[in-house]
């Protein structure tokens, strides 16, 4: 027994030192290779919290600008009701701008129209008074070839003023035979209204 024992004893000495050595080194390098990992998972840690927490307030900021605003709806049912009033207003200046234009229309050709009836008005009226100064001239005509006492008797019954035109245009040796057979009233009155009109008469 002593001598087993003795063996058991010397048995860890006799063990080769380069299996000794072999596993201590195993298990060293596991242990480094763990602490390594380890420091490695909470570098990746800090790292990605460090991101997380620069992108936060860019994702914060980019998720409140596309946040729409609280008023929104309002102006933008706002903004729908200036359209339809400036379209409303729109509309009405496009029809008042045609019925302008109408009437613009309407006002020339009653204003042709109306220029139109007056040429004629001036044409009938130049033809009334030709006919009325031929007439005028005939009658003329025929009292200065009228006995001057027949005259007289005819221009005594006329008004003065009907008298006296006649007896302006008549030539002055037949209106004076016709003077001489009036009344002196009725003469007097006539070659006043006739100095009348020869006295507003220019003289040049």
């Amino acid at each position: 027994m002593s001598g087993d024992t003795a063996k058991l004893a010397t048995t860890p000495q006799q063990i080769p030192p380069k299996r000794r050595h072999r596993g201590g080194s195993g298990t060293l390098w596991v242990i480094v290779v763990l602490l390594a990992s380890s420091g490695l998972i909470r570098i990746g840690d800090g790292a990605g919290q460090a991101f997380a927490a620069a992108t936060a307030p860019q994702e914060a900021e980019a998720v409140a600008t596309c946040e729409p605003a609280p008023n929104a709806g309002a102006l933008l049912d706002e903004l729908r009701r200036r359209e339809s009033v400036l379209a409303t207003r729109e509309a009405a200046l496009e029809s008042r701008a045609q019925t302008v234009t109408l009437a613009q229309s309407q006002l020339e050709l009653k204003l042709a129209e109306l220029v139109a009836a007056e040429d004629r008005l001036a044409a009938t009226l130049a033809r009334t008074d030709g006919a009325a100064e031929g007439d005028v001239a005939r009658l003329v005509t025929v009292y200065e070839n009228m006995k001057p006492k027949e005259a007289a008797a005819v221009f005594s019954e006329m008004a003065p003023e009907f008298a006296a035109g006649f007896l302006a245009r008549m030539r002055p040796d037949a209106a004076a035979l016709v003077f001489a057979g009036l009344e002196p009233k009725a003469a007097y009155a006539i070659s006043v209204l006739i100095a009348g009109r020869n006295a507003a008469a220019p003289v040049q």
